[in-house]
């Protein structure tokens, strides 16, 4: 999407405000739980590289030219492309990472059949995303009718419906945590820094593990 590109610094400024940095320590840590150990893993979507750094994933891939500067310079080894058709060959990575990516996917279905494709049989799948259900996608989702020029790009799924693509594409969900429990806003660092087990409605940020079947 042209509107990374063009806003890749307004973007990666974000996790400097007190919201975004508290926000960003606060998943980290959420999929810190969920990660199991790795040794070559991936992240698509991997936009500046933040999540993949603290995260100690080498590999990264973006579609974003701007984005994968930024990546680079955090030591991120990225390749131009897109989630839909993975430049990679079959079974090498033990760890796929998507974060905050699959809203923003034109054919999520297709991007998690390529991500099965090039995990060895052993790996694991990590989302981090904002459910449908959440509050918090209502909160994303009047910014977009607002004319917030990422969140109108963004389309949010349900838990269910994103059970039935991992299942498409031959995944199980193995685990789910979340955090970010609170009312939404993006102004404030955050309060609550609870990481549960399974879903919340109040939950902005879910991660999920899942193994290939």
């Amino acid at each position: 999407m042209k509107v990374f590109d063009l806003l890749s610094e307004r973007y990666d400024l974000w996790y400097e405000t007190p919201f975004g940095r508290s926000a960003y320590e606060l998943e980290c840590e959420c999929l810190k739980r969920i990660l199991l150990p790795f040794k070559r893993g991936l992240e698509i979507g991997v936009g500046t590289g933040r999540f993949a750094t603290r995260l100690g994933v080498r590999f990264g891939l973006d579609p974003s030219k701007n984005m994968a500067i930024k990546a680079k310079e955090r030591g991120v080894v990225v390749v131009l492309g897109r989630a839909e058709t993975l430049p990679f060959r079959d079974g090498v990575f033990d760890l796929i990472l998507i974060v905050v990516t699959l809203c923003f996917l034109e054919n999520p279905i297709r991007a998690l059949r390529e991500a099965r494709r090039v995990l060895k049989p052993e790996g694991k799948l990590v989302l981090g995303l904002i459910t449908r259900e959440s509050r918090w996608a209502k909160f994303y989702t009047k910014k977009a009718e607002e004319g917030h020029p990422i969140y109108r790009e963004a389309r949010f799924y349900s838990l269910p419906e994103v059970r039935d693509m991992l299942e498409e594409a031959r995944f199980k969900i193995e685990k789910v945590l979340s955090t970010l429990i609170e009312e939404p806003q993006d102004r404030r660092p955050v309060k609550n820094r609870e990481i549960k087990e399974g879903t919340d409605p109040l939950a902005g940020f879910t991660c999920i593990r899942a193994g290939p079947l």
